[in-house]
Formats: C-alpha cells, structure tokens, sequence
C-alpha cells in the first residue's frame, strides 16, 4: 500500500452534511501555549492537510504504515460468521497510536523554535509518546502523571525518564491547582482532567522547576480531545481504508475504545466520510470504561476539558470536568468528557457507545491473547532497552484501554452468531501492555481469571 501523505479533517464535512463544529468559548490565555502550528490546523477548514515530508520519513521510521490483521483464530473460537479484522497501533516504539500526534506536535515545536514541552497523561501512552517525540527532536519534557497510574506502573515511569522526560505524580506540588487539591486530599489519585489543568497551569506560568530551567519557549501538548490531536490520528483510519480496498472488502462496523477520543476518532473519521456523504452504511460504536461512560451518561454542553477551568469551554458531551470518576484499571479511558468532533457526530446519532462491565472485558483480553497469541514487544530506541526483560507470557496483552475494544467487537461477533449475519468487524488495538502487567495480575486476582 502507498505511505499516507495527508491527514483528512473531517471539519469541512460536517459544516457541508450536517452543522458546523460549535467554536470554543473564552480560554485565550491557553491558545497561547498550543504549538502554533496546531493552533492553525485546529482552526483549519481544509479538508486535506498535508504531513510534512520529514514527518513521512519519521512515520516510516516507527513502522508506518501498520499491517491490518484478521484474528481468524479468535472467530473460529468464537464460531461466529463474522470477520474481524484489527488494526495493529502496538507496533509503535512507545506501545501506542498516541505517537502519531505527539511527533507531529513535537516536530511543528521544532521548527517554531520551542525548547520545553510540558503535558498530561492517564495510562502513561501519551506522556511516554511526548518523552520519545522529545528525544528524537532534542526538546525538553514534562509529564503529570495521574498519580493512580504513576504509582502503579513504575517501569512506564522509567521508560519515560529514560527518555529524558521529567515526571511528576500528579496531583503535584508544583503547580497551585495541585497543592491546593493536596491540601484537602494527601492521598488524591487524581484524574486526567487534574494533570491537565497542571501541565496548562506550567506552560501559563512557565516557572522555575528543580529540574527544568524557566523558558519563555514553553508550549502544551495535548494527547486526545482536540481537533489537530484527532487530525494527526486519521493516518490510522486513512491507512484502514487502503488496506480493505486492497481486500475489496468494507466494513460493516468500526469499533475503538474511547476516553477523550483520539484513538476512537483517528480509525473511525476516515470512514466516516464515506457515511456523511450519504455512501456505504457504519455502525460506528466506541467502547466506554463504566467509570467515565461520557458519550452513554453524559450532557451535551458546553464545558471545561480539565479540572481546573483554564481551557476553553468546548462543546461536548461530559460528565462535569469537576466529576468524580469512580476508580477504573483503564486509566486513559478514565475522562469526563469527549472530543468535541465525536461528541457532534454521537448527537446526530452517528456513534453508539456502550461500557461493558470490567470483568467481561479481562476475560476477553484472556480470550483474545489465548487465541491470537501474545502481542510481539514495541522495538524502542536503544537509550531505553534496558526497561526490563520482555515475557511473552508476563507482557504479551494488549493496553489495558483497548482490550475494550476487543470486549465490544466480540460481542458483536457473538451477536452475528446469534443471527447468522457475516459482518466485517474493524477494531483497533491502540496500543500495547508490555508495561501493564501489574494491572493485569490485579485484575486477573480479582476477578479469579487464571493465565
């Protein structure tokens, strides 16, 4: 298949088919810390944008364009007439889909002459994506951690710092929004919409750390949510389409795990259009962590994407950007709201959402791994390959976030058995677990599933 060379923004097509994107409201100071030229493309009514050629070659570089597999195995488990075929983001050197924005956002840094990146992260997929998209342009990084996750996977942290990254279990001390939040919890495990607000307040205020000198070269760099960051994700999608028209084949349902919505939106959008455009017919379904069931549960409004309130006001579906978000193993599907883009197109009724229950969800991650095999390990740069010996049998699942993407397409699956119906299932595997295993030994513990 032919190497991607533009990004497809569905922007212009939804003002033509169905209404234009509701602006943001108010968050001037913010827009002043985004990567300017992300600013431009989130303002952007092209309906191609080009990727630059150096960007390309690094996209091939880190294994683009990625293989689209047919897990022929787990359907003759399952016995069903359906197709699944799966997309294969794991293959990224950091273990996730979140690269192909954080090089992009770090390469556009690069050349407006920014030295210091500074970002949130959930599962820790994007604040490793940044630390590597940092390394390989020569800036700076900082990442605030979601303190749940960043005490529970250690070796993501020590990927990170490997990388360069300077990383802080996030609520901090190092921001105001933090200690204020501290003060009133010592023991807070934090959100996503809380590391947000911190990496915005560091990037406002670009003060002194005991790490990172202060820089009036500082920007935020946002992992999900956004227009460019889904922008910059529809090289996956873009790459789908190609390769079942190569197959001759289209399918009938395109499924993603969803928290902000970046990985959702980068496979779904590119197929999207075709629905838009009154073509083939979709069922577009994105697969929810019953803590932050947003698109299921939540009001379509404007608010705030972190906790704090320093963004614009977007609108979308949320479940208050002050929530309180029952605990979740799927860290990076732990956020109250959605993209806005997304959160359009689910009130036209053009996506389903569901949120299967977390145990179902474990037992077809055990499904998937017994049937397709274990997952083969990112290739990293050589800086970080002293992380810890990779297992198979210990570090082959997936990213704890898109076994809910598994979960939803076998479901479906099962209920094509109950019908009869051959579909064609498409789902993505946005990223890899090789650094998830003491999740998985939690879960596995408590819900008695034996590997």
């Amino acid at each position: 298949m032919e190497n991607i060379q533009s990004w497809y923004n569905i922007v212009p097509d939804l003002a033509k088919y169905l209404e234009p994107l509701p602006p943001p409201k108010g968050g001037e100071e913010v827009l002043k810390v985004l990567v300017p030229e992300c600013l431009k493309q989130e303002m952007s009514r092209e309906p191609e944008i080009e990727i630059p050629k150096e960007l390309q070659q690094i996209y091939a570089m880190i294994g683009r364009p990625r293989p689209l597999v047919e897990a022929k195995k787990l359907q003759a488990a399952l016995k069903t007439p359906a197709r699944l075929f799966y997309k294969t983001e794991f293959y990224s050197p950091t273990g996730s889909h979140k690269l192909n924005t954080a090089l992009a956002q770090a390469f556009y840094a690069k050349q407006a002459g920014i030295k210091r990146l500074v970002t949130e992260t959930g599962a820790g997929q994007w604040g490793t994506a940044v630390a590597y998209a940092a390394k390989i342009f020569g800036l700076e990084a900082a990442v605030y951690w979601v303190r749940a996750a960043h005490d529970r996977k250690p070796e993501r942290r020590k990927f990170m710092e490997e990388l360069g990254a300077v990383v802080y279990a996030s609520p901090s001390t190092n921001t105001g929004c933090g200690q204020t939040l501290l003060h009133d919890n010592p023991n807070h495990q934090g959100s996503l919409g809380i590391a947000i607000s911190e990496g915005l307040e560091d990037a406002i205020s670009r003060k002194d750390t005991a790490y990172l000198p202060s820089s009036e070269s500082t920007v935020y760099v946002l992992g999900s949510v956004l227009n460019h960051v889904l922008l910059h994700q529809t090289i996956i999608g873009l790459e789908a389409r190609q390769q079942f028209e190569e197959l001759r084949l289209w399918p009938d349902i395109v499924i993603s795990c969803l928290g902000g919505g970046s990985n959702f939106g980068g496979i779904a959008l590119p197929f999207m259009k075709e629905v838009l455009a009154g073509g083939k017919k979709i069922r577009f379904i994105a697969s929810q962590t019953q803590a932050a069931p947003s698109l299921i549960k939540g009001k379509y409004r404007y608010d705030y994407a972190d906790h704090a309130g320093l963004t614009p006001k977007l609108k979308m579906y949320t479940l208050g950007h002050k929530a309180k978000l029952a605990p979740s193993l799927a860290e990076g599907l732990r956020y109250a709201s959605a993209a806005p883009i997304i959160s359009l197109l689910r009130n036209h009724g053009l996506i389903e959402a569901v949120s299967p229950d977390e145990s179902f969800v474990f037992c077809c991650a055990k499904l998937f791994y017994d049937t397709e095999g274990p997952l083969p390990p990112p290739v990293v740069l050589p800086q970080v390959a002293n992380i810890g010996e990779y297992n198979p049998r210990r570090h082959g699942f997936p990213a704890v976030e898109s076994i809910y993407s598994i979960a939803t397409a076998i479901e479906e699956a099962l209920e094509c058995k109950a019908t009869g119906e051959k579909k064609i299932i498409l789902f993505n595997i946005s990223g890899h677990g090789f650094l998830d295993e003491g999740v998985y030994q939690e879960a596995f513990t408590k819900y008695r599933i034996g590997y």
